[in-house]
Parts: structure tokens; sequence; C-alpha cells
């Protein structure tokens, strides 16, 4: 059985292991920020969640679920090493997913994969067997670390907002490093935590081109790896990122344009262009996008619907119902306000059927809590005011709103959506921090300080 994936092995090398990574962790800490740097403080309690996280999560899986995807990705992992027995060569080979699944030379090995006709399945399998060649094949360790990486992606966001709002940098740590879901479900040997790497680094990049005006070949270089790690993986986070930031890019420089006849010509073709270019790379992706691609996702949440609600009796406490919609665009348009409320509010405490449901429902009502309090306080004309005049809150929460309809839409379970949602929560965050903040003295906490 799968939970047989920990072992002795993973308990005796996880002290090990642990030693190295929070040693590189504090020499990394000690040489980029000196003792009164205002982010030193989160370095090593933000990695330490994580890892938390990827332990946690792992020995969920392994005791409780007894089995899972975390587990699926590390057994393609173990038969992607066990080639390195018979050749150096026939292991690289199976790392760079080279070799035909037709192959008889590979049939030994391809035949065991059921992913491997999958690619970013196999492409998370391939870096977890890369890891945890260097941990024996053992799964708690190759987590940790897979942790450790991941960090440095959340920590790359951390900075990219920290750095243009230094004024609110406790409130931004809290936002991009301290969420429970993102550092339990983005952090052990999974596509999320895949992703959230890539999507903390194409964030920093990208803000680094496009503020800093960095336009160094590292910097290129890392946007480029982010972006085609996340392609690769989850094509569909890009759906959500891209037009928010083309919106970011327009409305930031717009404000360069002094004539408003000009300024809002700009603005409608731009708005144009983005929305033509768009439909254009869905289109062009529609096979990579699956069940996210223009001309399946209305029929997939549909479909998905169904499928959970005829199961609800059997997994009770984890599907959730939107309601009927015909099953076109339009019809799926209809529950946009349901399907992001699903994301970000949901499920409530009373739809909790199980205890890791229930974890996932406190954070949520948490977000509802701290959604209403912003509008109450700050008012709905001067909340909307704040948005439409500042770039980066409307690139904040257009990410956040298209990727939580995108997902709400089409999960129909609070179990995988509370892991499919995390991308989009710091974003959503971020964007009611500085809603808060912008309207109201920072003397006056959105929430209780962190005590780090």
């Amino acid at each position: 059985m799968q939970y047989q994936f920990i072992s002795i092995l993973d308990f005796l090398l996880l002290p090990v292991v642990l030693a190295i990574v929070y040693a590189m962790a504090y020499r990394i800490r000690d040489k980029k920020y000196d003792k009164k740097h205002p982010w030193r403080k989160y370095y090593i309690p933000a990695l330490t969640v994580k890892i938390v996280g990827a332990i946690f999560i792992g020995l969920i899986y392994a005791y409780y679920y007894k089995g899972g995807d975390t587990f699926n990705y590390f057994y393609h992992s173990r038969v992607i090493n066990s080639a390195f027995n018979e050749s150096a060569v026939k292991w690289i080979n199976l790392l760079l997913h080279l070799p035909d699944a037709t192959d008889g030379a590979y049939y030994n090995y391809i035949s065991q994969m059921e992913w491997y006709s999958d690619p970013a399945s196999y492409t998370v399998a391939s870096m977890s067997a890369f890891v945890s060649f260097f941990t024996l094949n053992t799964y708690l360790p190759a987590a940790v670390i897979f942790a450790f990486i991941s960090f440095t992606g959340v920590w790359a966001l951390f900075r990219t907002f920290a750095l243009n709002f230094p004024q609110y940098t406790r409130a931004i740590a809290v936002a991009t490093l301290f969420i429970p879901s993102t550092f339990i479900w983005g952090s052990a040997i999974f596509k999320d935590t895949v992703c959230m790497f890539g999507l903390g680094w194409l964030t920093y990049s990208t803000f680094r081109f496009l503020i800093q005006k960095d336009y160094t070949i590292k910097n290129i270089i890392i946007a480029a790896l982010s972006f085609m790690l996340i392609a690769k993986i989850k094509l569909y986070i890009l759906l959500g990122f891209i037009p928010a930031l083309l919106v970011w890019i327009l409305f930031l420089y717009s404000k360069n344009i002094k004539n408003q006849g000009t300024r809002l010509l700009l603005k409608l073709f731009f708005i144009g262009a983005a929305v033509a270019a768009f439909i254009f790379f869905i289109q062009l992706f529609g096979k990579e996008l699956g069940k996210y691609s223009l001309d399946k996702i209305a029929f997939t949440a549909n479909e998905t619907r169904s499928w959970l609600t005829y199961m609800s009796n059997v997994d009770e406490g984890s599907s959730y119902d939107l309601g009927a919609f015909d099953p076109s665009i339009g019809g799926m348009l209809t529950k946009l306000p349901a399907a992001i409320n699903v994301t970000l509010f949901r499920p409530y405490p009373w739809e909790s059927g199980k205890i890791i449901v229930l974890l996932t429902a406190l954070e949520s009502l948490l977000f509802l809590f701290l959604t209403l309090k912003i509008i109450i306080s700050v008012g709905i004309i001067r909340t909307w005011k704040t948005i439409t005049g500042d770039p980066t809150i409307q690139f904040c929460l257009l990410f956040s709103l298209i990727f939580a309809f995108a997902v709400g839409i089409s999960s129909y379970n609070f179990g995988a959506l509370s892991r499919y949602k995390i991308p989009c929560l710091p974003f959503y965050a971020l964007a009611l921090i500085l809603i808060y903040y912008k309207n109201k003295p920072l003397k006056k906490p959105l929430f209780k300080p962190l005590n780090i």
C-alpha cells in the first residue's frame, strides 16, 4: 500500500536533511540580511512553516488517507531512479522524458508509470526523482527539500511587495508567507508546490522588469524559466496572470499621459488587444489547457458538477454544488459570483464534514471577515476609488478573481479546491492589505500582528 513509502529510513535521514537545510538557510539569511534588516526576522519562521507543512501533509496522506497524488509522484520517482541501477544514461533520459512511450528499451520502466504520457504530472515526478536520488529514495527528506526550493519562490513574492510597499512589510509577510493553505498544500511533492515556486519568481522578475527596469540576463532567465515551468505544469495559471499583468502595465503607464482623451483611447485599444490576445492564447493552447480550454471548461464544469453531486453521498463533507447552469461560456459566467465565493470564502463551518475541511473553513471564514471589515470600515465608494486608482491592487485582484472563478467553477470538491486555489490566496490577501492601509493609518492593524 502507498503509505509504506514512509519507512524508518525516512525518520532516520530526516534530522540530517533538516540540519543541512537549516544550515544553508541561516547562512543565506546572515549573508543577505543583517541584524537590522526588516526582512530578517521573517526568513527562518517562513521556512519553518513550509517545512512543517510538507512533513504534516506527508504524514496525513500516509497515515490518514493512506495514499494520494503526492505518493503517486513519489512512486514514479522511484521507478525513474531504479533505472540508475541499470544505466546512468537511462536514468538521465528518463529524468528528461526523452524516450518514446513505445521504446522497448525502456519498457520495464515506462510500463510502470501511468503518468509517463502526462507531461505535467511527469515533470513533478521527474523533479521528485532528482531530489530523492540524493535522499536515498526517502519521501520525507525529499519533501523537505521540495519545501525549501518552493520557499525561495514565495520569498521572492514577499520581496517583490515588501520592496514596493516597505511600510506594510509585516502585513505583506502574513499574506505571502503565513497563510496556512499555502504552506501546507504548497510545500510537499505536489504540482502546486512547483507552481507556487514558479509564480513567486515570475512575479518577482516581472516587477523588476517593469518597475526597476532590470533587463539583466539573470532576470530574463528567471522570468523565462518560471514562465515555462508554470506553462508546463499548470498552464491555466497564466490565464489569470497574463491578463492581470497586461492591465497592470496599461494603467501604470497610462498615468504618464496627461491628455485624458488620448489616455482613454489607449486604454480602450489596449484592453481590446488584451482580450484578443487572451482568446488567441487559449485557442492556441487548447490541448495543453485541457479542461480549462475555451471549448471545454463549461462542459467539464457541468460534467464535474453532475458527477460529484451523484457521489456526494459517498464522499459526504467534500463536494459542493453551485447549482445547475447551461454548459456554455454564457451559462458558466452566470455562476461567476458563486464560483469566486466558493473559492475564497467556502466551505462555511457548517459545510465541514471532515476535520481537514474544517481547517480550510476556518481560514475561509477569516478571509470573509477581513473582506467585510474592509468594505465596512473603508466604505464601498472609497474601496472602489482605491482599486481603480492603484495598478498594483488591480493586478492582484484581477489575477485572484480570474483564478478563483476558474478553479471554483471546475473543482466541485472542497478537498481538491483547497489545493487548487492556493496561487490566488496571497494575491487576494495583498489586495485587501493595500486597500485597507491606503485608507487607514498603520496604527489600526487589519489583523493582530505576528509576534516574530
